[in-house]
């Protein structure tokens, strides 16, 4: 029996992680590949990524673009 977490957790596929982030899917699979992107492998191969863990990231991401600003 799946639990209700893990039934609603949404995944994304590599293209809307590149367009969250700001990246290129190229950049979004090498990162994962290199484990800087945590993801789960579908049966066919494909990755998919936690969108609660791409969001956290992408927060952390503005917020480090924010403070870069402020100093410039």
């Amino acid at each position: 029996m799946v639990s209700r977490a893990a039934a609603q957790k949404r995944y994304l596929t590599r293209a809307a992680v590149a367009r969250l982030l700001g990246v290129s899917p190229n950049t979004v699979s090498r990162w994962a590949r290199e484990g800087r992107l945590p993801c789960q492998m579908t049966l066919g191969g494909h990755r998919r990524f936690d969108g609660a863990i791409i969001e956290s990231i992408r927060r952390r991401l503005l917020r480090f673009e924010d403070a870069e600003g402020d100093k410039g």
